[in-house]
């Protein structure tokens, strides 16, 4: 995936100078997928980056037996820091400048910094039906699907939105696999999260609630650690809507760190959940986890790879750990799926066992890392998609 993307916009906002990205990695049949970001210092090649990234973790979940075609991979970014007073009137103008790219060709969601609800308020403000209505055409029956996707982000599991859960789900499920793999049993298995927001903090409750014991936990305050395990239900419920943990809820046992501490915890696995770019060459020599799994999009710099592969330290890359939330919204929109939260998750499971399997089959029988056998499995199913649907 070394060809240039097919299209690249750069935006400045007439009112505050600050600037948005947009990135079209390419198209299937006329539509790309990508969420949109918010974030002080977001560059265009952070979303070149991750438009391309989108553009493999639909390929990888194509199934031709299934309704949900995988679509073209996209991303839009734009350098603002989302708690700025500026922040959502930035949005609202970057979304009305973009509105042509979105009522044709690019659906968008929540990404890093912005919630759905948020960006559904700011779409219905810049004029648009919907931030995804550029797949409308594709759909049998659109009034049913829309239906549909909207029960299911209104459906709550213990006080969380399901849409706040899918992605931790197969963030999860990406780590029992691996240690299943290993034999490894889940009692006892330590995990350290950095970010509690939206995907670091589902993935930690079901990770704790398959009996791993989540260690330690970061947001932009620090780390709160306990080697014994956090209460993670009691974190949960005094986040704030960016992930930050109300430090009156801990416990005695509970401790607080600096802010990068999370990486050295003594723990099996570590999950960056939060930032692009946290883990640098500098950091590998003070990581003990045998695996990291990237919840986050792109958290591993290539060179930090090289380092913890020559240590004997798996990571599970993020094309295929943290594409279930992109995944659920087209299996429910097209009908694969319906709008409740056990078939939901039913289904995030056995399609994430079986994507992660074949994955670390291959980077074993191949002798290579994980990532280059989601890369090799990528180039295979863009090839049948363009086979079956051709290039745009």
């Amino acid at each position: 995936m070394s060809t240039p993307p097919l299209l690249s916009v750069t935006w400045s906002d007439h009112v505050t100078g600050r600037r948005g990205h947009l990135v079209v990695d390419r198209l299937v049949r006329g539509v790309a997928s990508g969420g949109l970001r918010m974030r002080a210092g977001c560059t265009l090649d952070e979303v070149a980056g991750l438009a391309r990234g989108m553009s493999m973790k639909e390929a990888l979940h194509y199934d031709p037996s299934s309704r949900y075609v995988p679509l073209g991979g996209a991303k839009g970014g734009i350098d603002c820091d989302p708690r700025s007073p500026e922040a959502y009137g930035v949005l609202v103008r970057y979304l009305k400048a973009m509105r042509p790219y979105i009522e044709r060709f690019w659906t968008t969601g929540e990404d890093l910094g912005l919630t759905q609800d948020l960006v559904d308020r700011a779409a219905a403000e810049a004029g648009l039906v919907s931030s995804i209505q550029a797949v409308y055409p594709l759909l049998d029956d659109e009034a049913q699907a829309r239906r549909r996707l909207a029960d299911a982000f209104e459906a709550e599991v213990e006080g969380i939105g399901l849409d706040e859960l899918v992605g931790g789900c197969g963030v999860a499920e990406s780590v029992l696999v691996a240690l299943d793999r290993a034999g490894r049993p889940y009692a006892g298995t330590r995990v350290a999260l950095q970010g509690f927001g939206t995907m670091g903090g589902a993935t930690a409750r079901f990770l704790s609630r398959s009996g791993l014991a989540v260690v330690a936990v970061a947001d932009v305050q620090g780390t709160i650690a306990n080697p014994d395990g956090l209460d993670v239900e009691a974190l949960l419920a005094a986040r704030d809507p960016y992930g930050t943990v109300d430090r009156s809820v801990l416990r005695a046992g509970d401790t607080e760190l600096p802010g990068d501490a999370w990486l050295a915890v003594d723990t099996e696995v570590l999950v960056p959940a939060a930032v692009s770019y946290a883990i640098g060459s500098e950091a590998v020599e003070r990581i003990r986890a045998r695996w990291i799994v990237e919840a986050a999009n792109m958290p591993v710099l290539p060179e930090a790879e090289v380092l913890l592969t020559g240590r004997g330290v798996a990571v599970l890359p993020d094309v295929v750990v943290n594409s279930a939330t992109n995944a659920w919204w087209w299996w429910t929109l097209f009908g694969d799926i319906g709008a409740d939260a056990d078939g939901a998750f039913a289904h995030i499971r056995t399609a994430m066992r079986a994507l992660v399997g074949r994955m670390l089959d291959r980077a074993e029988a191949e002798g290579t890392t994980p990532r280059a056998a989601a890369h090799a499995l990528v180039e295979e199913r863009l090839t049948e998609i363009a086979e079956r649907y051709g290039c745009y």
